[in-house]
């Protein structure tokens, strides 16, 4: 009955979106008034990432039944958005809200859908694994229409959307199924592995790319910490930097993260925080030059703060592997050309035999053209030789394959940061309404 209670206040109380570009001199102001609910938060901040918009300020409230957000929000140039039909697409679907990501958490494998099979990949990194993985789909004649894959902390995850390449349309025979299904487990296999390399089947439903691959890697534990030569992988940047304390006086946990300033950050330490089963009731997102400082107030969806030392220990190292999972790591490359049946088994390859390690790639296709950007080191995790990438691109073509960024030559993060506790003040000197009202009207 509560349950049913709690649909029918939503129903009467669809959100409400104010979209405002003249409350900022240098950014447009969304603001989402709505009635409370578990991972509404979420919800907000997919939709924006969706729209690739970047957010330079965020204030949020969810003390009680009511949910209050503050964005400051600028088009990936550092424009306002204003182009009235994009303004109007965001209002629609944040006033919709629905909720567009199903938990399947227990669940890593081949879903066939109408237009495509999504096969979900996970096991231990390599030198070299792409290119296999890609060869054995070619071989089964699949067709990679789309794909992520991350890797992080010797672990690799990936989404990938493949179609019959005589056809066009999804698998469906459940024996092929098998058969893509077990060689790419085989390949996975390819190491001793310490953990399960998995490609089951999974349950239909609807999936939203990033955040399984967050919800993939957790479940297979990328968190946990590698050490390296007595080095250990968090230790060899300031950034991220993630804190854990308590707030007494309202019975909270406060997490603190600092890090390299990047596109859907936000979005990845919320969905951890809401796969994790916490609740953000208050919060504050800030952006400085290139370092992003989040401060957030939280408890588990029961109500309770976080009870133990190995718990805040946990969280930590969570948030610190959802910050470091979509890192720009290495030399970004860009590949525009025509798209063909075998191009990104043709293209990894390549970079297998040049010696290139790729640590993140997004592989998309439409009308026919294939735009695929791969984030590659060496096979050490140094960078790559600019006369290696020059001896590709004089293979594949100096116009189809492009440097885009090298992190290599980017500047470094500034150690410190000018930006302090901003949330503190508030809880000591002001009550939760006046908190309420000051970030509603920022």
């Amino acid at each position: 009955m509560d349950d049913e209670y709690a649909k029918l206040i939503r129903r009467m109380n669809p959100p409400r979106v104010v979209i405002d570009n003249n409350a900022c001199e240098n950014a447009t102001v969304i603001k989402v008034d709505s009635v409370n609910k578990h991972g509404i938060l979420l919800d907000v901040v997919q939709v924006i990432s969706d729209m690739n918009l970047v957010i330079k300020k965020a204030y949020i409230s969810s003390d009680g039944v009511w949910f209050m957000d503050v964005f400051n929000v600028t088009d990936r140039n550092g424009s306002k958005i204003k182009d009235k039909e994009v303004i109007d697409y965001i209002q629609r679907r944040l006033e919709k809200n629905p909720s567009f990501a199903t938990s399947m958490r227990e669940s890593v494998g081949v879903v066939p859908t109408e237009e495509h099979t999504v096969i979900e990949l996970t096991g231990t990194d390599r030198p070299g694994l792409l290119s296999e993985i890609c060869a054995v789909l070619a071989d089964l004649h699949c067709n990679v229409v789309t794909a992520e894959i991350w890797t992080h902390n010797t672990r690799a995850a990936a989404v990938v959307h493949v179609t019959d390449d005589s056809s066009g349309c999804a698998i469906e025979d459940p024996s092929r199924l098998s058969i893509i299904r077990d060689l790419l487990c085989n390949v996975l296999r390819g190491s001793d592995d310490p953990k399960t390399a998995r490609t089951a089947l999974s349950h239909p439903g609807v999936m939203y790319r990033d955040r399984r691959l967050h919800q993939i890697m957790f479940a297979d534990r990328d968190y946990e910490r590698v050490e390296k030569a007595g080095l250990r992988e968090r230790d060899k940047s300031p950034f991220p930097h993630v804190t854990v304390s308590d707030c007494i006086e309202r019975d909270y946990a406060v997490v603190i993260m600092r890090a390299k300033d990047r596109p859907k950050l936000l979005f990845d330490i919320v969905c951890t925080l809401t796969d994790m089963q916490y609740v953000v009731f208050h919060g504050v997102v800030q952006t400085e030059r290139t370092e992003a400082y989040q401060e957030f107030y939280i408890r588990h969806v029961d109500g309770f703060p976080i009870s133990s030392e190995a718990e805040r220990e946990r969280l930590i190292q969570c948030l610190e592997a959802a910050i470091e999972r979509r890192a720009s790591e290495g030399m970004e490359l860009e590949l525009c050309t025509e798209d063909r049946v075998g191009l990104l088994s043709d293209i990894t390859r390549i970079f297998r035999e040049n010696s290139l390690c790729i640590k993140r790639a997004e592989i998309s296709t439409e009308n026919g053209k294939a735009k695929d950007t791969f984030y590659v080191t060496d096979v050490t995790g140094n960078p790559v030789d600019i006369k290696i990438i020059d001896s590709i691109r004089r293979q594949i073509g100096d116009t189809v394959l492009q440097v885009k960024h090298n992190s290599s030559l980017s500047p470094k993060p500034p150690q410190g940061t000018t930006i302090g506790f901003l949330l503190g003040s508030f809880f000591k000197n002001r009550s939760f309404q006046n908190f309420k009202l000051i970030r509603s009207y920022s």
